[in-house]
């Protein structure tokens, strides 16, 4: 990829970050003591002022105050970079407010609709994989990178609808976009075990075609099953399955910058707080130390 590496010259390999939502320091000050990163998703801390969409002033207060102890990462749900139509503009007004108030590392977003003609999904659905949602792809991409001086990356989502015919395979299509624009990408490896489970996805043949060099950023979770579908909902730590899937792919990426353990506010409660410092700590034990063992 043109100049990637020079945007991340000395960059420690890899870091540890977790996701950070806001409205409970307690936590917050644990996190800071294990990470070296806090994921910032925008579409989560939302609030409204005058009829707009703003960021919670006293969430940004929060990242502000622990900023020099760690570094921070925007990762993005709602901007729908696949619709056909158009994107969410409000979301990029999100993320020049972001940009505004930090110095971001990198910023990143899912290869996905959550709009259709202007009606939310309620979810994300991947994207068609022809020339032409390529071509829709890389053009939205070129201007992400023109508008924010920071790497982006996209994530890989899961497929919920049964496979549509197309011109690239999975990893193809990731390829193709990488190689056309230069952005990096997020592997999510809980992702990947869900369309195994779900569309019989072959892991293996994935990860030998993928261009392992452009994975910058590889993101951990556990979730559920609903009458036998495995969902993508961060509401638990992650499985042993994914743990070694994810050692794996550390000794293979060779410009891996950060592992990230995702879990959803709304699961703190469940987790608690114990658990989630337990399951940073084993991370770095366990996935980070690959990399040092190389």
């Amino acid at each position: 990829m043109p100049g990637f590496e020079a945007a991340f010259g000395g960059w420690p390999v890899p870091a540890l970050a977790t996701t950070y939502e806001g409205g409970d320091p307690a936590l917050l000050e644990r996190l800071v003591q294990l990470v070296d990163l806090l994921e910032i998703a925008p579409d989560t801390i939302v609030g409204s002022e005058r009829g707009q969409y703003i960021l919670r002033p006293e969430v940004l207060d929060e990242y502000a105050s622990v900023s020099s102890r760690v570094g921070l990462i925007a990762h993005g749900i709602g901007l729908s970079i696949g619709s056909f139509d158009q994107w969410n503009h409000d979301y990029l007004r999100l993320l020049d407010e972001l940009f505004a108030r930090f110095d971001l590392q990198w910023h990143s977003e899912h290869l996905a609709c959550t709009v259709v003609a202007g009606e939310s999904l309620g979810t994300m659905l991947s994207m068609p994989r022809t020339q032409e949602a390529l071509d829709l792809v890389s053009r939205r991409v070129e201007l992400l990178q023109k508008l924010y001086p920071v790497p982006f990356l996209l994530e890989h989502v899961i497929q919920l609808l049964p496979d549509a015919p197309a011109e690239f395979t999975p990893a193809g299509f990731l390829n193709a976009i990488t190689s056309r624009t230069g952005c990096g990408l997020v592997l999510d490896v809980y992702n990947l075990e869900c369309d195994a489970h779900n569309q019989g996805l072959h892991i293996p043949a994935f990860l030998d075609e993928l261009n392992l060099a452009a994975v910058v950023e590889m993101h951990l979770a556990g979730g559920v099953q609903y009458e036998g579908f495995q969902l993508d909902i961060h509401s638990s730590i992650t499985r042993e399955s994914t743990v070694t899937l994810a050692c794996e792919i550390v000794r293979r990426a060779p410009n891996l910058r950060a592992v990230t353990f995702e879990y959803l506010k709304e699961a703190v409660g469940l987790l608690g707080h114990d658990a989630i410092c337990g399951e940073l700590q084993r991370l770095r034990q366990t996935v980070l130390r690959q990399a040092v063992l190389q």
